[in-house]
This record gives C-alpha cells, structure tokens and sequence, in this order.
C-alpha cells in the first residue's frame, strides 16, 4: 500500500508548489494593491458618491440627486467648457496623429545618425508638461519681441497676441498639445513601420507603383492597428488636458480657454463645491469610457 501513498504524495508537491508561489506573488503585490486600492478606488467611489450631493463637511452633506449634472449640462460656463475639450480633443489628437507619422517617415531607417534625430524628437515626452507649458507661454509673448512673434515678424507677418486673446487663446495651446503629443505618436509608428514587410513595397515597385500609391496601398493598411490605439490614447490625452491650460492660461481670457477640468478644480479647490465638481468628473470619466468603447468596437468590427 506504500507505493500509492508516495504517488498521491508526488501529486500533491507540485500543488502545494504552486500554491506558495501564488501566495509570494499576492503578498509581493499586496502593498501596491492596498495603496492602488486606497487612491484610486476609493476616490473613484467617493467622488460618484458626493455627485449626487451638496458636500457640506461641517453641517451633513444634502442629497440633490440629478441637480448636479443638470448644472453641468445646462451652466453656459459648463457648456463652454465642454465644448472647448472637445475642440482641444479633436485638434489635438488629429495634429499629433499627423504630425507624428510624418516624422515617423522621416526618421524611420537603420541609418546610425537616425538615433540622435530621434532622441531630440522625444524630448518634449519627457520632459515636465508644467515645464513645458511655462516655455511655451514665455514663447507666446504677446510683444513684438516675443520669440515666435519675432519669428513671424522676419516672414512680414505682424505680431499676434496669442495667449491674450480670446480668439486665439485655445488655438495657441492646441499647438503646444500638437508639439508635444506627436513625438510619443512618432514612436508608437515607427514600432509599427519596423514590422511592415518589405517584400510588399519591392512587389509594389517591381509593378510601377509610385511612392504615394506605395505609402497609400502598403504603409497605411499595415498601420491600421496602430491607428486605432493612437487614436484612443491621443483623445483621451485630449479630454484630460489641464497642466497646459492651467499653466498657459488659467482658463483665461475671460473663459475663452477654460476646459472641463480646469472647472472641476476650480469648483472643488476653489470655490469647495464638491458636489457639483463631482459630477463634472463621473461626466468626464464617462465620456472618457465610452469613447474608449466605441474606437474598440470599431477596431474590432474591421478587424472581422
């Protein structure tokens, strides 16, 4: 009878085995999970929570149901707002989108000096967005001696106001975004070029095909999925814009440049209405998770 208690022995050491090694991997991760769950969930819970009341620390919060989001909806300097991310968004997303691949296509190749032009290139992703917003906000001086009004001026172009005006406030930080969104979309496609197969364009040039119709028939087909996920990530980056708002502009001049998330601060830090900056914020999430939702169930319907 020895000989089948060793073999059900045998059977359960590899259990036990795997056993420990998942209960090391959970307490390994058990720290960054309780700090993860402590600010991020429970914020996330709290903040849908206080949406639907007037936050009162002292006197006891008061239930308001809907009142909030019917605030955020209908308020002009909400509305404003929104309307402004949107722009910021959309703008923001297709420069980036296409800027990016341009300098994708310039600096693509296996030449060695390529890896300095790509390095200067990335610099603006990693550098501080406060840092970089403060830069481009001395760059906007709205004088003539301001650097890209001197620019401007040795092409005969009079000196622009920029940052200080109110039609072109939001326009002049959608460049920035532009500016420092493309060189992260620059590598994602240049990841992407690396795995197109190069027997499609020597096929293409062997039947005469020129290089649009090369770039048109073989380059973009290939980056389709590369497409999608830009798209989702750059938009996202969009709907969230607040450092370079904050920096640039604060909102100003007299709201022309003021987003959605600019508003939510300066309700919930500003002016302690909590609720209602709540609210702006589960809208934003929301807005967020549907987009999210419907590029992936686009990718994935053309992907059928």
């Amino acid at each position: 009878m020895s000989p089948p208690r060793s073999h059900a022995a045998a059977r359960r050491r590899p259990k036990q085995g795997r056993h420990r090694a998942a209960v090391v991997a959970w307490l390994f991760l058990a720290p960054a999970l309780v700090l993860f769950l402590y600010f991020k969930f429970i914020p996330i819970f709290v903040m849908m929570r206080d949406s639907f009341y007037e936050v009162r620390p002292f006197l006891g919060d008061r239930f308001l149901g809907l009142e909030n989001y019917e605030t955020v909806v209908t308020d002009p300097a909400y509305t404003s707002a929104i309307w402004h991310s949107a722009v910021l968004a959309v703008g923001a997303t297709a420069g980036s989108i296409l800027l990016g691949l341009l300098l994708a296509l310039v600096v693509e190749g296996p030449a060695r000096s390529l890896w300095f032009v790509r390095t200067a290139a990335f610099l603006p992703v990693v550098t501080t967005i406060a840092a970089v917003a403060e830069v481009w906000r001395i760059m906007y001086h709205p004088a003539g001696d301001g650097l890209i009004n001197s620019i401007l001026g040795w092409v005969g172009l009079g000196p622009s106001p920029f940052l200080a005006s109110e039609d072109t406030s939001l326009w002049s930080i959608m460049g920035m975004m532009v500016w420092r969104g493309a060189p992260y979309d620059m590598m994602i496609f240049v990841a992407g070029l690396v795995g197109v197969d190069r027997t499609l364009y020597e096929a293409a040039a062997v039947d005469g095909a020129t290089t649009w119709q090369r770039f048109r028939s073989v380059t973009l087909p290939a980056l389709r999925p590369v497409f999608w996920i830009l798209l989702t990530l750059a938009a996202i980056r969009g709907l969230r814009v607040f450092v370079e708002v904050y920096v640039m502009t604060n909102g100003g001049p007299n709201g022309s440049s003021e987003v959605l998330m600019t508003m939510i601060y300066k309700e919930g830090f500003q002016n302690s209405r909590l609720g209602l900056a709540s609210a702006g914020s589960c809208l934003l999430f929301l807005a967020t998770l549907l987009l999210t939702l419907i590029v992936q169930g686009i990718r994935r319907r053309q992907a059928r």
